[in-house]
């Protein structure tokens, strides 16, 4: 029903457009009585073989909703109703932002993928910590970032004001440090900087009555040696694991008119790459640590391409919009089969 009907219309709007509409009709049924219930009765899948124990954390289904969808915290709830196991939110930033110009948003279609130049745009975090006081059972990821105006040099800041704002309200949170929408951002990754960052982070965590799971989303554009380096900065600062990948700002082999938009390319174009890198940080580090796979998921096959690679927990973006709801369903019933 989706791919037939509700997509095509979706796909004749702006692709912003049809993000904000479909956020207000989430919104707008889950407020119609037992609609709510109705749709977990068709989505949700609780089965005792999909429970995973990852970095401590417990969770109903191994598959979650990437960070970029709901910036904000505002559809979380409506969300985990479609059948996620825990949902990321972000990326936020300490100080609300408009993000970069429009239009910065495009769809690839006969690519099957989604080219975006978003540059961070959110409500800042306060905004987001007031929406999830309200939270009841689901489980959230945060992810944090820096503001634009911050220069590279005070970044750690940042990230420490979101951590702090966020610790009481999210149960893991992700270090985004590759996003290519943000100037000199992907610097962040090169070691020494990135060890610093993350070692401070540590630091602030130990300090806490109970620590949280800290880890770190990286760039499907990375070498083979600065992989090994992110396996050795891993090790050295014990955060929890590592989510591979973000976006590319590799453009190999596409057809589509978009093409050459500037920004991080998601979806079917990222599935080899994405699953290569958590093959090569599975291996290379003997499974030291827990890998979150994204990048491409947009059927029960490429699901488990990602969990017999190394990753332990996978998320949608891209092939959640493609493919709908449905996908969620379907990869829980393979995994329940498998």
């Amino acid at each position: 029903m989706y791919k037939l009907f509700i997509r095509p219309l979706l796909f004749r709007l702006d692709p912003e457009k049809a993000h904000h509409f479909t956020f207000s009709y989430l919104k707008f049924i889950h407020k119609i009585p037992f609609v709510p219930a109705l749709i977990r009765a068709i989505y949700k899948i609780e089965h005792p073989s999909l429970h995973r124990n990852v970095f401590g954390l417990h969770f109903k289904n191994p598959i979650g909703l990437a960070a970029g969808l709901d910036k904000d915290a505002k559809l979380y709830n409506e969300l985990s109703n479609l059948g996620f196991g825990f949902i990321e939110i972000g990326t936020i930033t300490p100080k609300s932002q408009p993000g970069n110009p429009k239009k910065r948003l495009f769809r690839l279609i006969s690519d099957q993928g989604i080219i975006n130049r978003m540059g961070f745009n959110n409500e800042g975090v306060e905004a987001a910590v007031k929406r999830l006081k309200k939270n009841k059972n689901v489980l959230i990821g945060g992810n944090i970032g820096k503001n634009k105006i911050t220069p590279n040099e005070e970044a750690v800041n940042d990230y420490l004001y979101c951590f702090e704002e966020l610790f009481d309200y999210v149960h893991y949170f992700v270090v985004n440090v590759s996003s290519p929408n943000t100037p000199n951002l992907r610097t962040l990754q090169e070691k020494e900087p990135l060890k610093q960052l993350l070692s401070t982070l540590q630091q602030r965590n130990s300090e806490k009555a109970t620590s949280k799971p800290i880890l770190l989303k990286i760039a499907p554009d990375l070498t083979d040696e600065q992989l090994l380096d992110i396996i050795e900065i891993v090790k050295e600062t014990h955060i929890a694991g590592v989510i591979a990948t973000n976006t590319t700002i590799g453009r190999e082999g596409l057809t589509s008119a978009n093409k050459k938009e500037t920004g991080g390319l998601s979806g079917k174009p990222l599935t080899k790459r994405a699953t290569e890198v958590i093959r090569f940080l599975a291996e290379k580090s003997n499974h030291a640590f827990p890998i979150i796979g994204v990048g491409g998921i947009f059927s029960e096959e490429d699901a488990l391409e990602k969990l017999e690679a190394g990753a332990s927990l996978i998320q949608l973006y891209t092939g959640f919009i493609y493919e709908g709801a449905g996908l969620v369903k379907r990869i829980n019933k393979r995994l329940i089969k498998e």
